[in-house]
């Protein structure tokens, strides 16, 4: 009967925090607006664009579809920029590619750091060209 009774705690326990673990884990959505009145300084140039993006907290998977249009060129480079509040600038956090055509797609795997500031919206993805260097088109990353 004891053993029983132990058996059955055990199995508790287990389940516990097996579907605890599972509960934690979450897959938030968020997205970036990104256009030439975002960019710092902003500029006059027609171009749009749209990221999709997803943040898997158990994976600590980052994964993006960038869309964008009406570039005044080629993209020359794409990145996710941050710690950054908006109109404020940052360094490049995570490549999301050199020459991009839209729409762009991809992964990364964030540290614990690179997940708050994405998470507390501090960063933002910002296209390139070759007529505007420090970015054509910006959107700050939001849920």
């Amino acid at each position: 009967m004891q053993s029983t009774i132990v058996r059955s705690g055990l199995i508790a326990v287990a389940l516990a925090t097996l579907f605890g673990s599972i509960a934690v884990a979450e897959t938030v959505s968020l997205k970036a607006d990104v256009n030439a009145q975002s960019q710092v300084p902003p500029n006059d140039t027609k171009g749009t664009g749209k990221a999709e993006i997803t943040y898997d907290t158990a994976s600590k998977t980052l994964t993006w579809t960038v869309t964008f249009s009406g570039l005044t060129g080629a993209a020359t480079a794409a990145h996710f920029h941050g710690p950054a509040e908006p109109g404020k600038s940052a360094p490049v956090v995570i490549m999301i590619g050199m020459n991009p055509t839209s729409p762009a797609k991809g992964s990364a795997t964030l540290t614990d750091a690179q997940a708050a500031d994405l998470l507390a919206g501090r960063w933002y993805v910002n296209i390139h060209t070759a007529a505007h260097r420090p970015g054509e088109i910006r959107g700050q990353v939001t849920k």
